[in-house]
């Protein structure tokens, strides 16, 4: 008896002891795909999941229904220690244009169960459907239009041909606004000259300008048609072709013989998922013999799911013949910008934010109050606290980012050598405009993308910071009525009539003795000949981009006849704008890529290029803009279903 109830109990303990085992063993949860449905040639990115962590590398086998055409991976492998895996779904590229039906396609996957998960892909439409579509999502997205308010920059260099066949600016103009499209394109401007103005974008220009550019302006560039209607154009078929990720059908559009005056003409590329145009280029038709429109080529970026919004426009003239008076030297490019699509939820996440961190607070600090150095330190920081939300809030300034942390780098390393003791910490932040401008509001040191764009190097930025640096460590303060918020209840296109962060040319000749004497302690020091590069070129270009180098807030750059931190030009070599491999600027738009929905920055990554002629330099110069397009898409998780 004693034996029966041993074996009894070791059969036992060994059926509880595979259990634990099997219990240990994860298993294969869900499969999820994404997105739902997709064009014929395009992939499907699919996620395995498991129940827990994988203990060793774990195999899921994959299969699809059906199979035919579909190039699906035999298996995917979580790696031990994790609980998903990713794997792509290729479908087969039609080459049908018209007629058939929406195909379903289940994808299985094993590991101890089965899991399913199904995407569409959508038929072949014909010609005639796809305009359909596209005319639709033209309509809804002007409706969509109305009800945004970002901000639109268009800087803008005329030009110049000499005999030798060289390109340069004569002159520019620059103009920031918000755009309104509830009556028909225009923008509220902020302006600096005129305080309390602000009118459309009907008439942006002055003297002979106006008579130049077509009346909406370049507001306008961003809407195909306020009332696009298919019965108004021929639309003819090009080819399909990638812009960046996104697969693009390419149609050109002209408008019929009786259609109304001022109507697209061009080519547009529309992404073949939801029909969304998604670049155009071309101009619009003339009302009448002496009315002219702009060429200009109109990119949009898929900003949120399905929701391809207006990012950069590049506009250019370069026919300088023109017969018909007053167009017989219209030669210039320009840059349209928009961001802060997203202001007000930016404004929430900031406000809480703050809540949040209050919350967190150690309250053991209540016990103890702040003497009055604290509490003037407290002042002048809470004048700065206000005065960089209130920029960051209309869409003037960056939120905090990876770049601020890269502008924070080269300020760590000029104070750890120049042993200065700062209180409170100094901030970096990054002005979302192009005219070349850093200034510092407290301990809050603020640099523009237009500057950042074209600074050729990192000893040129730590030149700029230096400067920037020494009004903080020469205690060279900011106004504390900013400590007060009602200072800034005022309209948002007042900004740069009531706040403004000038210093005395006292101040900023001070500021640039400190700063030659931070730099001589630096990492930089002996790498500063770049740097006084920059300061030449920027003084030989400076009489023809005079509004490039007018500041928003701050100083200029440019004193009189003198420019900043001029004593490095003397260490500097022979500026020689022939010579290749002298690069003393970048062009606008080198360095800094802004995302137009949340306003943030990050440095871009272009490709390197060497250049092949000195043309292709172009200090401080506007260029094309051709961004990397990407789609962004919800997840959706898949169904589920037990093995048998």
């Amino acid at each position: 008896m004693r034996v029966v109830k041993a074996v009894i109990l070791s059969l036992i303990m060994c059926f509880a002891a595979v259990a634990a085992r099997s219990a240990e063993i994860p298993a294969l949860v869900s499969i999820s795909l994404n997105p739902q449905s997709v064009v014929a040639g395009n992939s499907v990115q699919g996620t395995v999941m498991l129940s827990t962590e994988a203990p060793f590398d774990i195999k899921v086998s994959l299969a699809a229904d059906p199979a035919q055409g579909i190039k699906l991976p035999a298996s995917v492998t979580v790696p031990a220690g994790a609980l998903t895996a990713s794997f792509v779904v290729t479908t087969p590229v039609s080459k049908a244009a018209v007629g058939g039906s929406d195909a379903s396609v289940t994808v299985y996957g094993n590991y101890q169960v089965t899991r399913k998960a199904s995407f569409k892909i959508l038929a072949p439409v014909s010609f005639d459907e796809m305009v359909d579509r596209v005319v639709a999502r033209e309509r809804a997205f002007n409706a969509t239009m109305k009800r945004m308010h970002p901000l639109v920059e268009t800087y803008i260099q005329n030009l110049h041909e000499d005999k030798e066949h060289n390109v340069m600016p004569v002159s520019d103009q620059y103009f920031l606004g918000r755009l309104d499209m509830t009556k028909g394109p225009g923008d509220e401007l902020f302006e600096k000259d005129h305080p309390g103005f602000a009118h459309h974008f009907f008439n942006p220009f002055s003297g002979v300008f106006s008579r130049r550019f077509m009346p909406q302006g370049f507001a306008q560039m961003v809407m195909l048609d306020a009332n696009f209607q298919k019965q108004n154009y021929y639309f003819n078929f090009v080819r399909q072709e990638f812009l960046g990720d996104v697969r693009c059908i390419v149609l050109d559009v002209q408008p019929r013989e009786h259609a109304p005056g001022g109507l697209f003409t061009g080519r547009i590329w529309v992404e073949d998922r939801d029909f969304n145009i998604v670049r155009f280029n071309g101009t619009y038709s003339s009302h009448s013999r002496y009315r002219y429109y702009l060429h200009f080529d109109s990119w949009r970026l898929n900003m949120q799911p399905g929701v391809w919004l207006p990012a950069y426009i590049y506009s250019e003239e370069s026919d300088a013949r023109r017969s018909t008076p007053p167009f017989r030297s219209l030669y210039f490019k320009a840059q349209t910008r928009l961001w802060g699509y997203d202001v007000e939820h930016i404004r929430h996440n900031q406000e809480f934010t703050q809540v949040e961190v209050d919350q967190v607070k150690d309250q053991s600090e209540a016990a103890s109050e702040a003497g009055p150095v604290e509490a003037e330190r407290m002042w002048e920081r809470l004048a700065e606290d206000n005065a960089l939300d209130h920029l960051q809030n209309i869409g003037l300034l960056a939120p905090s980012g990876d770049v601020d942390r890269i502008l924070q780098t080269v300020v760590n390393n000029l104070i750890i050598t120049n042993k200065l003791d700062i209180v409170p910490e100094v901030r970096c932040r990054v002005l979302l405009t192009s005219p070349l401008e850093s200034f510092t509001i407290g301990h809050t040191i603020v640099v523009s993308r237009g500057l950042l764009d074209v600074l050729p190097d990192e000893p040129s930025l730590a030149m700029v910071l230096a400067h920037e640096l020494s009004h903080i460590a020469l205690d060279h303060r900011i106004n504390t009525k900013f400590a007060f918020n009602d200072r800034f209840f005022f309209p948002d296109q007042d900004t740069f009539q009531r706040v403004e962060f000038v210093r005395s040319p006292e101040d900023e000749a001070a500021a640039d003795a400190k700063a030659m004497q931070l730099l001589a302690n630096s990492p930089y020091k002996n790498k500063l000949a770049t740097a006084g590069l920059f300061l030449k070129a920027l003084q030989a270009r400076a009489p023809e981009l005079r509004n490039l180098i007018t500041p928003h807030l701050g100083n200029s750059l440019e004193t009189g006849k003198a420019i900043r931190m001029f004593a490095l030009e003397n260490s500097a070599p022979q500026l020689e704008p022939q010579r290749i491999d002298q690069i003393a600027a970048l062009p606008l738009g080198a360095r800094i890529k802004v995302d137009p929905w949340s306003n943030q920055v990050e440095l871009m990554h272009a490709r390197p290029v060497a250049l092949l002629s000195p043309h292709e330099k172009m200090p401080f110069e506007v260029t094309p803009f051709f961004p990397d397009l990407t789609r962004l898409s919800s997840p959706v998780q898949g169904e589920t279903v037990a093995a048998k």
